[in-house]
């Protein structure tokens, strides 16, 4: 947890946060973010890192671009120095390696000079990420026995450069440059003056492991106009050498079945981090919309729920059709120092497999799982157990209400219990309200008819005519689509299982 603490002086520690991809930051990086109190970040990095830190993050971009403005370096070490003095603890958060091409080294002697401890936790380069997320083997004992990694940007108070033209040209392995976008004509012609010949093999690859990756190649003659009709952005790196000439067989990122695709999760934010990563580990890229929110029921009603705690055991079967009503339950249960005892002989049905595994993890096996999971299941597996039977559904504050009247039909003697709520977001982040603009979100996922209901509102109040979206609809159930439908909106894929999996499942079949 975040330090308070003024009276010592803290420390800082240097983290490479790798490429991009948030998957390949270290253990260690990890560590040091989960204990910080402030997270000064660079502009390489990539945001979804920042979850893993309670601390405050601030960033500093030493580049200018998307009229991000620029913080000198010096403002930078004394920030640095500053909060350590008044002891706190600091992860200066850079992108790739905090000393290869970074100015790593900088702030690390600063610190020293001030006498604040520190500590380095190295990452993954950009040219190690780039090179194996593109297919290229910089070392290939068949084609490289040596790899140079070479700064394409170099101190622009320097009146020559250091660069060695002519030892590049004859060096007996594979080139990485560095930053070198913006110079590549100059690069690209002082190697060929140098000696080295046209049809040298060189590629570019911009935004290394990130799903926006782009690699374009050529040779060391064509390279500088394939990268000007392509219109390429830095982040890149230039790679000359024979390792290019592996990609087509080594390059396996860009045949994820997501690569690319930009998919809005609409699932409440702290149940979206595992989405999210699915859709990451599968090359795409996860926008976080949420449409609602999970918030703590009222007084009156932890009255209520502390009221029907004590009366568990009169229950015969205790119902849950969400995540976040199994955690609810259980935490409502823990705080009136109950636990699993409580429920007595009680059997215990669960919606679908996320929610039963949800009761596992809290030391309950669900008796019943339908094999669709919806209500409408749901209640006919249980029509069954239920007659004559007291049943408890735990729930939200909002929802159909399939469950009580298919039950109370069948003879069941329903009661409910509201152990959370569901409130509506009002509104789009300005994130998503440009992409939506803009059409760069692909598809959008929505797990439920309310939650449905909800975006078309928020694209009407955001004056965003539904039957002008450019982006793609992928629901999680024929139920969900008709209310999906309703609302206004097309409905492009729809999940055969029905869960996260499902519905990206369902844009993975649109795709191939």
């Amino acid at each position: 947890m975040p330090s308070d603490s003024t009276t010592n002086t803290g420390k800082v520690f240097l983290v490479g946060a790798g490429p991009g991809d948030p998957g390949l930051l270290t253990v260690r990086g990890a560590e040091c973010l989960a204990q910080a109190d402030l997270v000064l970040y660079d502009g390489l990095v990539n945001p979804v890192m920042l979850r893993l830190t309670q601390g405050r993050c601030e960033r500093t971009a030493r580049t200018r671009r998307d009229n991000v403005v620029i913080v000198p370096q010096s403002e930078i070490n004394a920030r640095l120095i500053s909060e350590a003095q008044a002891g706190r603890t600091v992860v200066r958060l850079k992108g790739g390696d905090p000393f290869i091409f970074g100015r790593g080294s900088e702030e690390a002697a600063a610190l020293e000079a001030a006498g604040i401890p520190f500590e380095v936790i190295p990452g993954v380069t950009a040219a190690t990420g780039a090179g194996e997320y593109a297919g290229f083997s910089f070392t290939h004992r068949e084609s490289s026995s040596a790899v140079a990694f070479v700064t394409g940007h170099e101190d622009p108070v320097r009146a020559e450069s250091r660069l060695n033209y002519q030892a590049l040209a004859a060096f007996p392995g594979t080139l990485v440059f560095y930053m070198g976008l913006g110079r590549l004509v100059e690069i690209c012609e002082q190697l060929q003056i140098a000696g080295m010949s046209p049809s040298v093999p060189a590629a570019i690859v911009c935004h290394a492991t990130l799903p926006n990756q782009r690699v374009i190649e050529g040779t060391l003659k064509t390279l500088p106009d394939l990268a000007a009709a392509g219109n390429l952005k830095p982040p890149s790196l230039i790679i000359i050498g024979e390792c290019v000439r592996q990609r087509q067989k080594l390059s396996w990122f860009e045949r994820l079945p997501l690569f690319g695709i930009t998919i809005g999760v609409t699932r409440p934010e702290d149940q979206a981090e595992d989405v999210a990563l699915r859709i990451i580990r599968a090359g795409g890229e996860p926008v976080l919309m949420p449409m609602i929110e999970v918030g703590p029921v009222n007084k009156h009603s932890e009255t209520e729920i502390a009221r029907v705690l004590l009366q568990l055991a009169k229950f015969h079967w205790l119902v849950f059709t969400s995540v976040n009503g199994v955690s609810e339950f259980f935490r409502h249960l823990h705080s009136a120092r109950l636990d699993t005892r409580s429920l007595g002989n009680a059997k215990v049905a669960a919606i679908g497999p996320g929610t039963a595994e949800k009761l596992r993890h809290f030391g309950v096996t669900a008796d019943v799982v339908p094999s669709e999971y919806r209500a409408e299941s749901l209640a006919k597996a249980l029509e069954k157990y239920v007659r004559g039977k007291s049943v408890l559904w735990v729930r939200a504050s909002r929802g159909r209400d399939v469950l009580p009247r298919m039950l109370t039909d069948v003879g069941a003697i329903f009661a409910q219990l509201v152990v959370y709520e569901n409130r509506d977001v009002e509104h789009f982040s300005a994130d998503v309200a440009r992409r939506l603009s803009a059409g760069t979100l692909d598809w959008i996922g929505l797990s439920s008819p309310s939650i449905a209901r909800r975006f078309a509102q928020l694209l009407q109040s955001s004056g965003q005519p539904a039957d002008n979206l450019k982006t793609r609809i992928a629901t999680i159930s024929p139920v969900t689509s008709a209310a999906a439908r309703d609302a206004g909106l097309t409905v492009a894929a729809e999940a055969t299982v029905y869960t996260w999996d499902g519905i990206l499942q369902a844009i993975e079949r649109s795709h191939e």
